[in-house]
């Protein structure tokens, strides 16, 4: 039996991404949905990994009603930049938006690196992504969760996840943030 809700389009269904070739240059925009069902659309987005500066990372877990991955833990923020929008500006957006998390809440925003990875979740979708990462460290700890985006947070000590992911294979981490992480540890 569908409801009302299963008849509407998804929201993502109104929203563009930029699609992109290996080396993130834009060639156009698609739908959002399209880029992310079927085999998908290669497109670019960024993840961005938010430290304590103790050696902890924040994990977010996506909230139930995302379409891809709800309730996996990630690691902090993860989006789409816009058309005209910068890794920086979009990251900065999306803190905001997700944790309430302000600009003067740190100053030391970069982009530390960037892949291309292709995951298909379940039978609802894919993403195919050129995904940039940023880093970010904050010296005012203050959160305050958008529950539409985020179900929980958690402080995890980085190296020791990165080294015992037995320990956390419970949190079911998105495969982009393993990837960040795995490339990040292994570059430093």
């Amino acid at each position: 039996m569908s409801t009302e809700r299963d008849e509407l389009p998804h929201e993502n269904a109104g929203q563009d991404v930029i699609a992109v070739d290996a080396d993130d240059t834009e060639l156009e925009l698609v739908n959002r949905l399209e880029a992310h069902t079927g085999d998908g659309i290669r497109h670019r987005a960024f993840t961005s990994l938010v430290f304590d500066g103790e050696g902890n990372v924040l994990l977010a877990q996506r909230a139930p009603d995302k379409r891809l991955w709800g309730t996996h833990w990630d690691g902090t923020v993860a989006s789409h930049p816009v058309e005209g929008q910068s890794q920086e500006e979009a990251t900065r957006e999306r803190l905001e938006e997700e944790l309430g998390i302000a600009p003067d809440q740190y100053d030391d925003l970069r982009l530390t690196d960037r892949f291309e990875y292709k995951r298909y979740f379940e039978n609802a979708g894919v993403e195919h992504e050129v995904c940039a990462v940023l880093k970010l460290t904050l010296s005012d700890h203050r959160l305050e969760p958008n529950e539409e985006e985020v179900a929980g947070l958690m402080w995890v000590p980085y190296e020791r996840l990165h080294s015992n992911p037995e320990w956390y294979r419970q949190l079911r981490l998105c495969p982009w943030f393993e990837i960040a992480m795995r490339r990040d540890v292994r570059g430093e």
